[in-house]
């Protein structure tokens, strides 16, 4: 008879799976399951951290064959000049296909029009769902994760969207054992999030662990920023900073990267992984409730933007 006692051995064993092990494993089976089940899968790719994490599982899923996947960012026109030359570097080190759907061009087009803040971040909604359209893509890969904030934490690791690409929590469906279940009606497609279960200290031991290369701009740097509703933010044409506001060098890292308009930074002087680990570990606040300013504009302001379409 199976005891209590001789399952807790069980998982005291040397051949059991590490948390992260457990974490990657969980992922990876995602990633196999997507490629089986759906037509036209993309992953969300923008040079942040947690996409990075999420093409280095696709990676690790599929190899030695090449990943079965093209690749989708969103481009506001703001993003951070060193990110998007990460980006850029890793597409082509892999040989992978990156399709960009820019704000830029919908707002040249009339499609869009700029906000009087300055932030292009929920412009991003009409050219996500566009591109999933135009592309027929029927399961999109994101890197979001429960722990960053509280709508994300209500989504299932795969989310349906219906032809309008909204989100309706309603229509959640059980994930018990890890069985997922991919049944969508024509039009519709599935939100899929391969870190679901990660907090941001699991993937920073994470890319520690797989020495996974990222942007400087995620270890402590000198930066010419300036203070806006209680986060440092980068200069640029955006919009900031205005006449009242000072520019000041300061030594400051990045916890998320985003639009520049609504990403603000954090005094830091964590220039080593190890370091970077050590603050996350001490801190008390999510990196989206510390840095994000477009998250602050409601208590259901992500979950406002997810109904409509945005990630």
């Amino acid at each position: 008879m199976t005891t209590v006692a001789h399952l807790h051995d069980a998982t005291d064993s040397p051949f059991a799976l590490s948390h992260l092990d457990s974490l990657e494993s969980e992922a990876v089976h995602i990633f196999r399951e997507v490629a089986g089940e759906f037509e036209r899968p993309v992953i969300l790719f923008s040079g942040g951290k947690d996409s990075i994490v999420m093409l280095h599982l696709a990676l690790k899923a599929f190899a030695p064959a090449p990943v079965p996947f093209t690749l989708l960012h969103v481009d506001t026109g703001h993003n951070f000049p060193e990110v998007l030359a990460y980006r850029d570097r890793v597409v082509a080190q892999h040989g992978l296909r990156l399709h960009v759907a820019s704000v830029q061009d919908y707002i040249d087009a009339g499609k869009l029009r700029e906000r009087p803040d300055g932030t292009r971040n929920p412009l991003q909604t009409v050219p996500l769902t566009e591109a999933i359209q135009q592309h027929r893509f029927d399961a999109v890969f994101g890197g979001g994760r429960r722990d960053e904030e509280k709508a994300r934490a209500k989504e299932r690791v795969f989310s349906l969207r219906d032809e309008f690409s909204q989100w309706d929590p309603r229509r959640q469906r059980p994930e018990l054992w890890q069985l997922y279940n991919g049944r969508h009606a024509p039009g519709e497609h599935v939100r899929v999030f391969p870190l679901s279960n990660w907090t941001e200290l699991d993937v920073w031991q994470y890319i520690q662990r797989e020495k996974i290369e990222l942007p400087d701009i995620y270890f402590a740097h000198e930066r010419e920023v300036f203070a806006r509703s209680g986060m440092w933010l980068t200069a640029g044409e955006w919009g900031g900073p205005k006449d009242t506001e000072t520019v000041e060098t300061r030594l400051i890292r990045y916890r998320t990267v985003g639009d520049m308009s609504c990403t603000g930074a954090v005094d830091s002087d964590a220039t080593t992984l190890d370091a970077v680990i050590a603050e996350i570990a001490a801190s008390r606040l999510t990196e989206r409730g510390a840095t994000r300013a477009d998250d602050k504009m409601s208590e259901a302001a992500m979950e406002d933007r997810k109904r409509e379409g945005y990630f």
